[in-house]
Protein backbone atom coordinates (compact mmCIF):
# COMPACT_ATOMS: atom_id res chain seq x y z
CA UNK A 1 0.00 0.00 0.00
CA UNK A 2 1.77 3.24 -1.27
CA UNK A 3 0.24 6.56 0.37
CA UNK A 4 0.75 10.52 -1.26
CA UNK A 5 2.29 12.65 1.31
CA UNK A 6 3.56 15.49 -0.39
CA UNK A 7 0.90 18.38 -0.26
CA UNK A 8 -0.51 20.59 -2.58
CA UNK A 9 -0.29 23.56 -2.95
CA UNK A 10 -2.33 26.03 -5.34
CA UNK A 11 -0.68 27.75 -8.72
CA UNK A 12 -0.17 31.69 -8.65
CA UNK A 13 -2.69 32.00 -11.58
CA UNK A 14 -6.27 31.07 -10.69
CA UNK A 15 -7.45 32.25 -13.94
CA UNK A 16 -9.24 30.04 -16.50
CA UNK A 17 -6.57 28.29 -18.43
CA UNK A 18 -6.10 29.46 -22.26
CA UNK A 19 -7.61 26.71 -24.11
CA UNK A 20 -11.10 28.37 -22.81
CA UNK A 21 -10.48 30.88 -25.70
CA UNK A 22 -10.58 27.80 -28.14
CA UNK A 23 -13.94 26.42 -26.24
CA UNK A 24 -15.35 30.12 -27.34
CA UNK A 25 -14.29 30.63 -30.61
CA UNK A 26 -15.32 26.71 -31.83
CA UNK A 27 -18.50 27.37 -29.72
CA UNK A 28 -18.86 30.58 -32.17
CA UNK A 29 -18.33 28.58 -35.27
CA UNK A 30 -20.36 26.20 -34.28
CA UNK A 31 -23.39 28.65 -33.65
CA UNK A 32 -22.90 30.56 -36.94
CA UNK A 33 -22.84 27.22 -38.83
CA UNK A 34 -25.97 26.09 -37.72
CA UNK A 35 -27.83 29.20 -38.12
CA UNK A 36 -26.91 29.08 -41.57
CA UNK A 37 -28.29 25.23 -41.74
CA UNK A 38 -31.72 26.49 -39.74
CA UNK A 39 -32.05 29.06 -42.17
CA UNK A 40 -31.76 26.68 -45.16
CA UNK A 41 -34.17 24.59 -43.61
CA UNK A 42 -36.85 27.51 -42.92
CA UNK A 43 -36.68 28.25 -46.80
CA UNK A 44 -36.92 24.74 -47.61
CA UNK A 45 -40.04 24.29 -45.33
CA UNK A 46 -41.56 27.18 -46.71
CA UNK A 47 -42.56 28.23 -42.97
CA UNK A 48 -40.77 30.14 -39.83
CA UNK A 49 -43.27 28.16 -37.49
CA UNK A 50 -40.60 25.38 -36.81
CA UNK A 51 -37.90 28.19 -36.16
CA UNK A 52 -40.14 29.45 -33.66
CA UNK A 53 -41.07 26.29 -32.14
CA UNK A 54 -37.62 25.33 -32.16
CA UNK A 55 -36.35 28.67 -30.84
CA UNK A 56 -38.79 28.18 -27.37
CA UNK A 57 -37.10 25.15 -26.79
CA UNK A 58 -33.19 26.51 -27.32
CA UNK A 59 -34.56 29.62 -24.65
CA UNK A 60 -36.01 27.01 -22.39
CA UNK A 61 -33.26 25.15 -22.22
CA UNK A 62 -30.29 27.75 -21.68
CA UNK A 63 -32.59 29.25 -19.43
CA UNK A 64 -32.66 26.45 -17.33
CA UNK A 65 -28.43 26.30 -17.42
CA UNK A 66 -29.13 30.16 -16.53
CA UNK A 67 -31.21 30.35 -13.89
CA UNK A 68 -30.67 26.37 -12.99
CA UNK A 69 -26.89 27.77 -12.43
CA UNK A 70 -27.97 30.81 -9.67
CA UNK A 71 -30.50 28.41 -8.38
CA UNK A 72 -27.86 25.11 -7.70
CA UNK A 73 -25.64 27.91 -6.66
CA UNK A 74 -27.66 29.02 -4.08
CA UNK A 75 -28.41 25.54 -2.82
CA UNK A 76 -24.57 25.16 -2.51
CA UNK A 77 -24.27 28.14 -0.18
CA UNK A 78 -27.08 26.92 2.06
CA UNK A 79 -26.10 23.55 2.29
CA UNK A 80 -22.05 23.72 2.36
CA UNK A 81 -19.67 20.99 0.95
CA UNK A 82 -16.79 21.10 -1.06
CA UNK A 83 -18.38 20.26 -4.40
CA UNK A 84 -19.44 24.14 -3.72
CA UNK A 85 -15.40 25.37 -4.10
CA UNK A 86 -15.25 23.21 -7.71
CA UNK A 87 -18.88 24.46 -9.17
CA UNK A 88 -19.21 27.87 -7.56
CA UNK A 89 -16.80 30.18 -10.23
CA UNK A 90 -18.65 28.10 -13.12
CA UNK A 91 -22.01 28.51 -11.60
CA UNK A 92 -21.60 32.35 -10.83
CA UNK A 93 -20.68 31.95 -14.68
CA UNK A 94 -23.71 30.70 -15.67
CA UNK A 95 -25.97 33.22 -13.36
CA UNK A 96 -24.08 35.87 -15.53
CA UNK A 97 -25.63 34.62 -18.65
CA UNK A 98 -28.97 35.46 -18.02
CA UNK A 99 -28.78 38.80 -20.39
CA UNK A 100 -28.91 36.63 -23.19
CA UNK A 101 -31.26 34.38 -21.94
CA UNK A 102 -33.38 37.92 -21.81
CA UNK A 103 -33.15 38.72 -25.56
CA UNK A 104 -33.77 34.45 -26.50
CA UNK A 105 -37.18 35.56 -24.37
CA UNK A 106 -37.45 38.84 -26.28
CA UNK A 107 -38.11 36.67 -29.39
CA UNK A 108 -40.55 34.34 -28.36
CA UNK A 109 -42.67 37.67 -26.99
CA UNK A 110 -42.80 39.06 -30.14
CA UNK A 111 -43.69 36.12 -31.45
CA UNK A 112 -46.86 35.29 -29.32
CA UNK A 113 -49.25 35.09 -31.86
CA UNK A 114 -47.53 32.68 -33.83
CA UNK A 115 -46.63 30.24 -30.72
CA UNK A 116 -49.37 29.99 -28.43
CA UNK A 117 -53.08 29.56 -29.31
CA UNK A 118 -54.65 31.67 -26.47
CA UNK A 119 -52.29 34.93 -28.14
CA UNK A 120 -53.73 34.29 -31.89
CA UNK A 121 -57.24 33.91 -30.70
CA UNK A 122 -59.24 37.29 -30.51
CA UNK A 123 -62.68 36.65 -31.05
CA UNK A 124 -63.60 33.34 -29.39
CA UNK A 125 -66.72 32.45 -30.56
CA UNK A 126 -65.68 33.12 -34.14
CA UNK A 127 -62.91 31.06 -33.57
CA UNK A 128 -65.31 27.81 -32.05
CA UNK A 129 -67.46 28.59 -35.34
CA UNK A 130 -64.95 28.26 -38.09
CA UNK A 131 -63.72 25.38 -36.13
CA UNK A 132 -59.84 26.46 -35.54
CA UNK A 133 -60.63 25.60 -31.76
CA UNK A 134 -62.75 23.17 -30.34
CA UNK A 135 -65.27 23.56 -27.48
CA UNK A 136 -62.43 22.68 -24.60
CA UNK A 137 -60.08 24.56 -25.91
CA UNK A 138 -62.80 27.49 -26.49
CA UNK A 139 -64.10 27.10 -22.67
CA UNK A 140 -60.23 26.96 -21.32
CA UNK A 141 -58.75 30.48 -23.63
CA UNK A 142 -62.36 32.29 -22.03
CA UNK A 143 -61.68 31.00 -18.68
CA UNK A 144 -58.14 31.73 -18.36
CA UNK A 145 -58.25 34.63 -20.20
CA UNK A 146 -57.38 36.86 -17.05
CA UNK A 147 -53.71 34.78 -16.59
CA UNK A 148 -53.36 33.83 -20.84
CA UNK A 149 -53.46 37.80 -22.42
CA UNK A 150 -49.81 39.28 -23.63
CA UNK A 151 -50.01 41.51 -21.64
CA UNK A 152 -49.40 39.15 -18.01
CA UNK A 153 -47.28 37.59 -20.24
CA UNK A 154 -44.81 40.28 -21.11
CA UNK A 155 -44.96 41.92 -17.28
CA UNK A 156 -44.56 38.39 -15.89
CA UNK A 157 -41.64 38.01 -17.44
CA UNK A 158 -40.12 41.14 -17.09
CA UNK A 159 -40.78 40.91 -13.26
CA UNK A 160 -38.66 36.92 -12.98
CA UNK A 161 -36.44 38.59 -14.91
CA UNK A 162 -35.62 41.47 -12.89
CA UNK A 163 -35.47 38.87 -9.45
CA UNK A 164 -33.30 36.73 -11.14
CA UNK A 165 -30.82 39.73 -12.63
CA UNK A 166 -31.27 40.97 -8.68
CA UNK A 167 -30.30 37.54 -7.35
CA UNK A 168 -27.60 36.95 -9.98
CA UNK A 169 -25.87 40.75 -9.10
CA UNK A 170 -26.15 40.09 -5.46
CA UNK A 171 -24.52 36.97 -5.26
CA UNK A 172 -21.76 37.81 -8.04
CA UNK A 173 -20.75 40.93 -6.34
CA UNK A 174 -20.56 39.37 -2.54
CA UNK A 175 -18.96 36.57 -4.73
CA UNK A 176 -16.24 39.50 -5.20
CA UNK A 177 -16.32 40.96 -2.28
CA UNK A 178 -15.54 37.44 0.19
CA UNK A 179 -12.37 36.99 -1.94
CA UNK A 180 -11.18 40.62 -1.31
CA UNK A 181 -11.77 39.74 3.19
CA UNK A 182 -9.97 38.58 5.34
CA UNK A 183 -10.00 35.06 5.71
CA UNK A 184 -11.01 35.92 9.78
CA UNK A 185 -14.69 37.35 8.31
CA UNK A 186 -15.30 33.96 6.78
CA UNK A 187 -17.81 33.13 9.31
CA UNK A 188 -19.95 36.12 8.90
CA UNK A 189 -19.78 35.80 5.13
CA UNK A 190 -21.05 31.92 4.98
CA UNK A 191 -23.77 33.31 7.04
CA UNK A 192 -24.38 36.44 5.17
CA UNK A 193 -24.79 33.83 1.69
CA UNK A 194 -27.12 31.54 3.89
CA UNK A 195 -29.29 34.42 4.85
CA UNK A 196 -29.76 35.20 0.80
CA UNK A 197 -29.30 32.20 -0.79
CA UNK A 198 -32.03 30.65 1.87
CA UNK A 199 -35.44 32.76 0.55
CA UNK A 200 -33.70 33.25 -2.30
CA UNK A 201 -34.42 29.64 -3.27
CA UNK A 202 -38.34 29.77 -2.36
CA UNK A 203 -38.42 32.97 -4.64
CA UNK A 204 -36.53 30.88 -7.77
CA UNK A 205 -38.86 27.92 -7.18
CA UNK A 206 -42.18 30.44 -7.28
CA UNK A 207 -40.95 32.74 -10.55
CA UNK A 208 -39.12 29.69 -12.00
CA UNK A 209 -42.87 28.06 -11.71
CA UNK A 210 -44.49 30.90 -13.02
CA UNK A 211 -42.26 31.33 -16.03
CA UNK A 212 -42.67 28.24 -17.27
CA UNK A 213 -46.27 27.97 -16.96
CA UNK A 214 -46.61 30.86 -19.71
CA UNK A 215 -43.43 29.86 -21.67
CA UNK A 216 -44.23 26.01 -22.06
CA UNK A 217 -47.23 24.72 -19.98
CA UNK A 218 -49.86 27.42 -21.85
CA UNK A 219 -48.94 26.36 -25.08
CA UNK A 220 -51.64 23.75 -24.49
CA UNK A 221 -54.88 25.75 -22.95
CA UNK A 222 -56.03 23.40 -21.55
CA UNK A 223 -53.59 21.17 -19.99
CA UNK A 224 -52.52 22.02 -15.87
CA UNK A 225 -50.72 19.83 -13.91
CA UNK A 226 -49.90 20.57 -10.11
CA UNK A 227 -46.34 19.22 -10.06
CA UNK A 228 -45.41 20.91 -13.29
CA UNK A 229 -43.51 23.75 -12.00
CA UNK A 230 -41.38 21.40 -9.93
CA UNK A 231 -40.94 18.91 -13.12
CA UNK A 232 -38.81 21.64 -14.34
CA UNK A 233 -36.69 22.24 -11.17
CA UNK A 234 -35.80 18.99 -11.08
CA UNK A 235 -35.17 19.01 -14.53
CA UNK A 236 -33.01 22.35 -14.50
CA UNK A 237 -31.04 20.99 -11.36
CA UNK A 238 -30.51 17.63 -14.15
CA UNK A 239 -28.93 19.74 -16.75
CA UNK A 240 -27.17 22.50 -14.53
CA UNK A 241 -25.07 19.49 -12.96
CA UNK A 242 -24.49 17.48 -16.21
CA UNK A 243 -22.96 20.59 -17.62
CA UNK A 244 -21.05 21.78 -14.46
CA UNK A 245 -19.55 18.04 -14.62
CA UNK A 246 -18.21 18.31 -17.59
CA UNK A 247 -16.57 21.78 -17.02
CA UNK A 248 -15.20 21.07 -13.80
CA UNK A 249 -13.79 18.29 -15.75
CA UNK A 250 -12.82 19.82 -18.63
CA UNK A 251 -10.86 22.55 -16.94
CA UNK A 252 -9.38 19.86 -14.12
CA UNK A 253 -6.57 19.62 -17.58
CA UNK A 254 -5.03 22.39 -16.71
CA UNK A 255 -4.26 24.47 -13.56
CA UNK A 256 -5.88 25.56 -10.94
CA UNK A 257 -8.45 22.82 -11.52
CA UNK A 258 -5.79 20.03 -12.20
CA UNK A 259 -4.92 20.50 -8.04
CA UNK A 260 -8.27 20.84 -6.75
CA UNK A 261 -10.31 18.20 -8.46
CA UNK A 262 -10.09 15.06 -6.49
CA UNK A 263 -11.59 12.16 -7.14
CA UNK A 264 -13.64 11.86 -4.12
CA UNK A 265 -15.58 15.21 -5.05
CA UNK A 266 -15.54 13.84 -8.40
CA UNK A 267 -17.63 11.10 -6.97
CA UNK A 268 -19.43 13.27 -4.71
CA UNK A 269 -20.91 15.31 -8.18
CA UNK A 270 -21.59 11.82 -9.80
CA UNK A 271 -23.98 10.48 -6.77
CA UNK A 272 -25.66 14.18 -6.30
CA UNK A 273 -26.56 14.15 -10.01
CA UNK A 274 -27.58 10.31 -9.99
CA UNK A 275 -30.11 11.53 -7.28
CA UNK A 276 -31.81 14.00 -9.71
CA UNK A 277 -31.81 11.17 -12.09
CA UNK A 278 -33.93 9.27 -9.82
CA UNK A 279 -35.91 12.42 -8.62
CA UNK A 280 -36.69 13.87 -12.20
CA UNK A 281 -38.43 10.28 -13.47
CA UNK A 282 -39.91 9.80 -10.47
CA UNK A 283 -41.89 12.94 -10.62
CA UNK A 284 -42.92 12.79 -14.34
CA UNK A 285 -43.84 9.21 -13.94
CA UNK A 286 -46.28 10.26 -10.24
CA UNK A 287 -47.80 12.75 -13.15
CA UNK A 288 -48.38 10.18 -15.57
CA UNK A 289 -49.64 7.53 -13.23
CA UNK A 290 -52.06 9.61 -11.45
CA UNK A 291 -53.57 10.99 -15.09
CA UNK A 292 -53.67 7.44 -16.75
CA UNK A 293 -55.60 6.26 -13.06
CA UNK A 294 -57.60 8.80 -13.07
CA UNK A 295 -58.68 8.45 -16.42
CA UNK A 296 -60.30 11.64 -17.08
CA UNK A 297 -61.18 13.38 -20.58
CA UNK A 298 -60.16 16.59 -19.53
CA UNK A 299 -56.77 15.37 -18.51
CA UNK A 300 -55.63 12.72 -20.49
CA UNK A 301 -55.68 14.29 -24.06
CA UNK A 302 -52.17 16.20 -23.15
CA UNK A 303 -51.04 12.38 -22.73
CA UNK A 304 -52.57 10.65 -25.76
CA UNK A 305 -51.37 13.86 -28.03
CA UNK A 306 -47.32 12.04 -26.86
CA UNK A 307 -48.22 8.57 -27.18
CA UNK A 308 -50.11 8.27 -30.78
CA UNK A 309 -48.88 7.44 -33.43
CA UNK A 310 -45.05 8.19 -34.15
CA UNK A 311 -44.80 10.04 -30.84
CA UNK A 312 -44.63 6.55 -29.09
CA UNK A 313 -41.56 6.11 -30.59
CA UNK A 314 -40.29 9.32 -28.99
CA UNK A 315 -41.48 8.87 -25.54
CA UNK A 316 -40.28 5.39 -25.59
CA UNK A 317 -36.94 7.44 -26.54
CA UNK A 318 -37.17 9.62 -24.17
CA UNK A 319 -37.42 7.48 -21.20
CA UNK A 320 -34.51 5.57 -22.43
CA UNK A 321 -32.44 9.02 -23.10
CA UNK A 322 -33.30 10.72 -20.20
CA UNK A 323 -33.74 8.11 -17.58
CA UNK A 324 -32.95 4.43 -18.41
CA UNK A 325 -29.38 5.32 -19.74
CA UNK A 326 -27.85 7.46 -17.29
CA UNK A 327 -29.49 6.00 -14.58
CA UNK A 328 -28.17 2.81 -15.73
CA UNK A 329 -24.90 4.08 -15.70
CA UNK A 330 -24.31 6.28 -12.82
CA UNK A 331 -24.69 3.21 -10.87
CA UNK A 332 -21.32 2.21 -11.87
CA UNK A 333 -18.86 3.54 -8.91
CA UNK A 334 -15.77 3.22 -11.24
CA UNK A 335 -17.78 5.32 -13.93
CA UNK A 336 -18.27 8.12 -11.30
CA UNK A 337 -14.38 8.29 -10.54
CA UNK A 338 -13.47 8.04 -14.62
CA UNK A 339 -13.36 11.69 -15.91
CA UNK A 340 -13.59 10.53 -19.59
CA UNK A 341 -16.94 8.16 -18.77
CA UNK A 342 -18.69 10.69 -16.60
CA UNK A 343 -18.26 13.50 -19.21
CA UNK A 344 -19.51 11.20 -21.92
CA UNK A 345 -22.36 10.33 -19.78
CA UNK A 346 -23.20 14.11 -18.36
CA UNK A 347 -23.29 14.69 -22.34
CA UNK A 348 -25.79 12.49 -23.37
CA UNK A 349 -27.54 14.05 -20.39
CA UNK A 350 -27.59 16.88 -21.34
CA UNK A 351 -28.90 15.72 -25.00
CA UNK A 352 -31.76 14.04 -22.99
CA UNK A 353 -32.85 17.52 -21.35
CA UNK A 354 -32.88 18.78 -24.81
CA UNK A 355 -34.77 15.87 -26.19
CA UNK A 356 -37.28 15.92 -23.17
CA UNK A 357 -38.39 19.43 -24.12
CA UNK A 358 -39.02 18.63 -27.15
CA UNK A 359 -41.20 15.97 -26.73
CA UNK A 360 -43.12 18.76 -24.06
CA UNK A 361 -42.98 21.92 -27.11
CA UNK A 362 -43.89 20.21 -30.37
CA UNK A 363 -46.96 18.21 -29.49
CA UNK A 364 -48.63 21.20 -28.24
CA UNK A 365 -49.01 22.16 -31.93
CA UNK A 366 -52.04 20.86 -34.31
CA UNK A 367 -50.06 19.76 -37.07
CA UNK A 368 -48.26 17.18 -34.81
CA UNK A 369 -50.71 16.59 -31.79
CA UNK A 370 -51.60 12.92 -31.93
CA UNK A 371 -48.82 11.79 -34.59
CA UNK A 372 -45.50 12.77 -35.20
CA UNK A 373 -44.75 13.82 -39.08
CA UNK A 374 -41.09 14.29 -40.48
CA UNK A 375 -40.78 17.76 -42.50
CA UNK A 376 -37.52 20.29 -42.76
CA UNK A 377 -39.29 21.94 -40.89
CA UNK A 378 -38.85 19.57 -37.76
CA UNK A 379 -35.13 19.23 -38.24
CA UNK A 380 -35.42 22.85 -36.85
CA UNK A 381 -35.55 21.28 -33.41
CA UNK A 382 -31.84 20.24 -33.58
CA UNK A 383 -30.30 23.22 -35.89
CA UNK A 384 -31.53 26.23 -34.08
CA UNK A 385 -31.26 24.73 -30.19
CA UNK A 386 -27.86 23.89 -31.40
CA UNK A 387 -26.77 27.05 -32.57
CA UNK A 388 -28.49 28.50 -29.16
CA UNK A 389 -26.59 26.90 -27.36
CA UNK A 390 -23.05 27.46 -28.96
CA UNK A 391 -23.35 30.99 -28.22
CA UNK A 392 -24.90 30.67 -24.77
CA UNK A 393 -21.43 28.42 -24.32
CA UNK A 394 -19.35 31.42 -25.93
CA UNK A 395 -21.06 33.97 -23.84
CA UNK A 396 -20.77 31.32 -20.94
CA UNK A 397 -16.43 31.03 -21.55
CA UNK A 398 -16.45 35.24 -21.84
CA UNK A 399 -17.72 35.32 -18.56
CA UNK A 400 -15.87 32.41 -16.96
CA UNK A 401 -12.72 34.40 -17.93
CA UNK A 402 -13.93 37.20 -16.01
CA UNK A 403 -12.97 35.81 -12.51
CA UNK A 404 -10.74 33.45 -10.80
CA UNK A 405 -12.04 29.77 -10.93
CA UNK A 406 -10.98 29.36 -6.79
CA UNK A 407 -12.74 31.29 -4.35
CA UNK A 408 -9.79 30.72 -1.99
CA UNK A 409 -11.51 32.21 1.61
CA UNK A 410 -13.31 29.22 1.15
CA UNK A 411 -13.16 26.78 4.56
CA UNK A 412 -12.99 23.76 2.46
CA UNK A 413 -10.00 24.74 0.60
CA UNK A 414 -7.16 23.49 3.10
CA UNK A 415 -9.27 20.52 3.06
CA UNK A 416 -9.72 20.15 -0.49
CA UNK A 417 -6.05 20.62 -1.24
CA UNK A 418 -5.41 17.35 1.20
CA UNK A 419 -3.69 14.76 -0.72
CA UNK A 420 -5.77 11.53 -1.61
CA UNK A 421 -4.55 8.07 -0.13
CA UNK A 422 -4.00 6.16 -3.46
CA UNK A 423 -4.28 1.73 -2.83
CA UNK A 424 -1.79 0.13 -4.84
Amino acid sequence: MAHETHAKTLPADLGAPAFVDGWQKRALIIGLAFSVIAAGLALADGSIDHVLRAWLLGMVLTFGFSVGGLALLMVQYCSGGKWGLLLRRPLEAMSRTLPLVFVYWVVVTLSLRKLYLWAAVGDVSAALKSGWINEVQAHAIEFKRPMLNPMAFVVTGLVCFAIWGFYTWRLNALGLQRDAASPATTPKWIKRMENISGPGIVVYAITMSAAVIYWVMSLDPTWYSSVYGLLFLVGQAYGVLALSIIVVISLSKAEPFKTILRQTEQHDLGKLTFAFVMLNIYLAFSQFLIIWSGNLPEEIPWYLDRIRGHWGVIITLDLIFHWLIPFTLLLSRDLKRNKKRLVLVCQWMVFARAFDLFWLIEPNFKDAAGNLHFSWGILEYAAVPVAMVAFWVAYFCTQLKTRPLVQTNDPHLAEILEPEHVHA
